[in-house]
Order: C-alpha cells, then sequence, then structure tokens
C-alpha cells in the first residue's frame, strides 16, 4: 500500500462539475485560478499578539497570528465550562432543571469574586439559570456551583474538563478551574485549540448553543448587567461567544458569526486594553465576510474522482464528497486554486459504501488550507475467480 495522489487543475467556472477519471499511481488534477490569495488583514490585527479568524463551515483559516502559542484564556474558560455542561446534559447525567445550593464553603469563596450574579448563601439555582449567569455576565459565583453541584467537587469538574477537551482535539489545553480565576499557571489554551471548542460547541450543540449564547443581559434577583460582548448588537450575525480578562492574561476574546449559513469564528488574546481586543474582534469579523466569498466546489454526492482497488468484484470505486464543500477566496479574484486527491492505494476489498477512504486536500499558494474526506460511492465486495480474471485483463489493457 502507497499514498496514491492525484492533482487537478480546473477553471473557477467549472469547479462545481470536476470529476476526476481513473488513471495511474499518481492522479494529477488542475488547478482554479484566484489571483494573489494572500489579502492583507485589517490594520487591528496588530492590536493583540494573538489572532485567528476561522471559517466553521469550511475550517479554513483565513488569518492566523500565533495561533499555537499558549496563552491563560481567563473567563473564555466558561466556554469549556458551558460545553461540558452540554456534553452531561446529552448523556442524562443532568438536567436543566436541577437545582443546586449555593452551600457555605462556595459562598465564602466566591461572593462577589470577580464576575458575579449575585449568588446568595443557601440560594436554589437550576442548571439552566447557571449556564445564563455563566455565558451572559461571566458569573464566577455561577460556573463555581455548576461544577460543584454537577460533578461534586470542582476538582471532579476540572477532570472532566480536561477529558473533554482531549476528546474532541484540544491537544495544547489545560484546565484548572471551571471559570478561568488566576490559578499559577494551570488553566491555558491556544488560539488553534479555542477554534476547535468552538466547532464542537456549534456542531454538536446547536440547540442549546442558540439558547444559552448571545444574550445581551442578565436580570438576577433584581439586578440587571449587560453582555460585554463585543461582537453582539454590534456585529450583524453575532451570537457569542464569550470575553475573558485578568491582570495575567490581558484581554482575551472567542467569538462567531453567521451570515447566510455562512459561520466565522475569532480568537483574540493577550491584548493589553479592552477596546484593543473589541476593535480587532470586531474588524476581523468584518473582514472575513467582506474579503473572502464562498465558492463551492462540489455538492454533496458528487463524485470527485476514483480510486483504483484490489481484490474486488470491480476494478475502482468511486470518490465522493460526503457533505458539500466549500472554500474561501479573496472576493472578486481570478487566480488558482491546488486540489489535489489522495488514498493509500489500491485500496482493498470489501469496501463499504460511505467509508472513508481518500481525502482531498485543497491549497492556496501552495498552502493547504484544507483536507477534506472523500467516501467510497458504492459497496465493492471480495472477488470471485471471474471477477479476478476481468480485472486482471483490465488491468493489461491500461
Amino acid at each position: 500500500m502507497r499514498e496514491m495522489t492525484k492533482a487537478i487543475a480546473v477553471t473557477a467556472a467549472a469547479i462545481a462539475t470536476i470529476a476526476v477519471p481513473l488513471s495511474g499511481a499518481s492522479q494529477d488534477l488542475p488547478s482554479i485560478a484566484i489571483g494573489d490569495a494572500r489579502v492583507a488583514p485589517p490594520p487591528e490585527a496588530a492590536l493583540a499578539p494573538v489572532v485567528l479568524l476561522v471559517d466553521l463551515g469550511t475550517g479554513q483559516t483565513l488569518y492566523e497570528k500565533n495561533a499555537e502559542r499558549r496563552f491563560m484564556p481567563a473567563s473564555v474558560t466558561k466556554v469549556m465550562t458551558a460545553y461540558t455542561a452540554f456534553e452531561m446534559i446529552e448523556r442524562g447525567e443532568i438536567d436543566l432543571r436541577q437545582r443546586y445550593t449555593f452551600d457555605e464553603d462556595s459562598y465564602r469563596n466566591w461572593r462577589r469574586r470577580g464576575s458575579t450574579m449575585f449568588l446568595g448563601l443557601g440560594e436554589q439555582v437550576s442548571v439552566a439559570a447557571l449556564l445564563q449567569g455563566i455565558l451572559t455576565v461571566s458569573a464566577n459565583d455561577g460556573s463555581a456551583l455548576l461544577a460543584k453541584g454537577a460533578a461534586g467537587s470542582v476538582e471532579a469538574w476540572t477532570a472532566r474538563m480536561n477529558g473533554e477537551a482531549r476528546a474532541i482535539g484540544m491537544r495544547d489545553s489545560s484546565f484548572g478551574s471551571p471559570n478561568g480565576f488566576p490559578d499559577e499557571g494551570r488553566t491555558f489554551t491556544t488560539a488553534r485549540d479555542l477554534i476547535t471548542l468552538a466547532q464542537a460547541i456549534v456542531t454538536r450543540h446547536p440547540d442549546k448553543y442558540a439558547a444559552f449564547f448571545g444574550h445581551k443581559s442578565l436580570t438576577w434577583d433584581e439586578i440587571t448587567q449587560e453582555n460585554h460582548d463585543p461582537l453582539i448588537g454590534n456585529v450583524e450575525g453575532a451570537d457569542g461567544m464569550k470575553t475573558g480578562f485578568t491582570n495575567e492574561a490581558g484581554y482575551t476574546y472567542l467569538g462567531s458569526a453567521e451570515r447566510n449559513g455562512r459561520r466565522l469564528a475569532v480568537v483574540v488574546a493577550g491584548a493589553e486594553r479592552g477596546r484593543d481586543r473589541n476593535a480587532a474582534a470586531r474588524a476581523m469579523i468584518e473582514w472575513g465576510f467582506s474579503a473572502w466569498q464562498p465558492r463551492r466546489l462540489f455538492a454533496q454526492g458528487q463524485e470527485v474522482g476514483r480510486a483504483k482497488v484490489q481484490q474486488g468484484a470491480a476494478s475502482s470505486v468511486g470518490l465522493v464528497a460526503p457533505r458539500q464543500f466549500h472554500l474561501n477566496i479573496p472576493t472578486a479574484s481570478d487566480g488558482e486554486i491546488d486540489l489535489r486527491l489522495t488514498y493509500r492505494g489500491p485500496l482493498v476489498a470489501p469496501i463499504a459504501a460511505g467509508d472513508t477512504v481518500a481525502r482531498l486536500q485543497i491549497r492556496i499558494d501552495g498552502e493547504l488550507v484544507q483536507s477534506a474526506p472523500l467516501v467510497a460511492a458504492d459497496d465493492v465486495g471480495e472477488a470471485d475467480a471471474v471477477d479476478r480474471l476481468g480485472n486482471g485483463m483490465f488491468g493489461w489493457l491500461q
């Protein structure tokens, strides 16, 4: 078995109709012209040491600066707390109607400490209300109560957080608290990991995301507080996610906006001033929507190419897109995109329709921007004697 590749060159007008014929070990596909893909970012990108902008629908990075650098997320940690709670709700381990009591220990440690929803001693609060407080007004007290109530202790909760983070591929993050309060560096993450978290929360829990993120204010116990999210109410389609600040971490933000079915997510971290973080986040999202346009590459179920099959009832199998594939390209550009099929082949039968058997690599200016899965179009059973004879003759004639 070896890596089989085929490069495609396609005109921009024909991109949605391309299919790659079966060929030899090196499969070459033509390119799509798109001009200079290196679009200059807005000047506000310079306002923070860490900036990352990604299209969550395609996985394409539109801009990055220090995306792998570790930093303390401060209250952005609470997005991980929300995701952990959503997963537990989905598994039936906790319920939105459950109520937890703000006990004496929690009251002593978290009463009005930093951002708060002003919970009182002995107050019973539902999981739903706690999530609203955590995600709208960044409630440190609400985060601690949810953690202790759902897992029995803050330590048990953070162990769950870290387990959930590893499960979704956050490979360079660690969480030592449910709220991101300074903990001598035990809590850290990267911009790339936060985008992974954003992707997981909006795709795995779209209904809960819509229900709990993006609220402009919260009134609890007759006290109304505003959400400090810099995008909500200021950027079309914005619906979250979370700001963060400590003296050690600086000003941080993870946010998202959706327009016409296209969702972008942005991370800004380590800014010295809140207004710099806010300006950078707004500018990056607006630039992402205005400077880049989506281009459909392949429709769901469309055959992209074919792969050779050994020991099968057929000598090849179609490779199809399991979903629509899109790519963001610079607005009004007319240069080239490089597409390349890769698979470890020849494939060996039996193969089931829908099995992921290849990938479509998409490059701009030689840089890999997306690696998308391709699945088998049909079942390919193991060859009988007649099939083997026919396949052998077909291979000899090629």
